[in-house]
């Protein structure tokens, strides 16, 4: 009978033992996966964003990946400055508040994009020049970041204000040919209308650190912080593909800008392409951030390929279903778990 009994318990135990272990729910821990990019980059300390068109606020696809993944929104072109005074003195924010309110109603913060921009001037702005330019600029400048004062987090006050190129110069745009200084007055002008926002400078071609236009950008930026004009920010574009991949000194650029105090921002995220090469770049440009503690957040420019500006390319995280491509999963598995 002693036996028999044993034999019993013997065989009962494990089936006893596996059903409490199935019963029990599971755990969560550090590393456990979060469940979007956004909750796998909070886990790091950064945001995930995305640029938000407002025209597409009405598809329920594009708000439901938007709403599910992401806590940064960027408005794609709502805040630029044809969009914002297409008549001097009149300021039109009725497209990018839309954006701002709906991403602050979803609890998600808002980077402004983008204050002064050689590009997408309205043609009273283009028409002028010398001091009543610098003072429409500077207006400009006032007359948005205090609309939106509180509600922004970090603005790109002033974008691509550099040219390509070997020189390392600046861009010869209107705003340049109003001084050398324009750059720094408007900083200026966007910190005493908001303090409480991070202001930037944003640029395109300045993830490579052996550019002689990312040195042009480091040097202005090194003598902004020398003098203390307030420069919080650097935000670098990433536009990537076959014919530009990401360079192999791209953690070598984020690192050397978070240097000079201020935080590194990946702000336009793409990577052109398909399957597993797409799925690498997204992943190298991830760890880079990563690798580098001022390295604060990656904003992706658009939701699905369709919605980009590079559409052709195919180049976000989801396709044109809204279905999750290699390079979302690569990205989502480097935030969770480094690589």
């Amino acid at each position: 009978m002693r036996r028999t009994l044993s034999n019993l318990v013997a065989a009962v135990v494990p089936v006893v033992a596996a059903s409490v272990l199935l019963a029990v729910p599971a755990v969560a821990s550090a590393a456990t996966p979060a469940g979007t990019l956004a909750e796998a980059a909070n886990r790091t300390g950064r945001y995930f964003g995305t640029a938000v068109a407002a025209h597409k606020l009405s598809d329920p696809v594009y708000t439901g990946i938007l709403d599910r993944e992401f806590d940064v929104v960027t408005p794609e072109n709502e805040m630029k400055l044809d969009a914002t005074e297409p008549r001097q003195g009149q300021f039109s924010f009725t497209a990018a508040d839309r954006v701002v309110d709906r991403a602050l109603a979803g609890g998600k913060r808002v980077r402004g994009h983008t204050l002064l921009w050689h590009s997408g001037q309205p043609s009273w702005l283009a028409a002028l020049s010398g001091p009543a330019l610098r003072q429409a600029m500077l207006d400009h400048v006032t007359g948005v970041v205090a609309h939106y004062r509180g509600k922004v987090y970090a603005w790109d006050v002033v974008n691509e204000a550099f040219a390509d190129g070997t020189s390392g110069a600046r861009r010869a745009s209107n705003f340049q040919r109003t001084g050398d200084d324009w750059i720094e007055a408007a900083f200026r002008a966007a910190r005493a209308a908001d303090p409480g926002a991070k202001l930037c400078y944003n640029d395109y071609n300045i993830e490579d650190w052996s550019h002689a236009k990312t040195q042009a950008v480091y040097r202005m930026v090194r003598d902004f912080r020398s003098r203390g004009v307030p420069i919080d920010c650097v935000g670098v574009q990433s536009h990537f593909g076959s014919y530009n991949p990401v360079p192999a000194d791209y953690r070598t650029t984020l690192r050397s800008f978070a240097e000079l105090g201020v935080d590194v921002q990946v702000t336009e995220l793409d990577v052109e392409g398909s399957g597993a090469a797409q799925a690498d770049g997204y992943r190298r440009v991830v760890e880079a951030c990563l690798s580098v503690a001022r390295c604060t957040g990656i904003t992706v420019w658009g939701i699905r390929d369709p919605d980009s500006w590079r559409a052709s390319g195919t180049p976000l995280l989801f396709d044109a279903n809204g279905d999750k491509k290699p390079a979302y999963h690569a990205v989502r598995q480097v935030l969770a778990y480094g690589g």
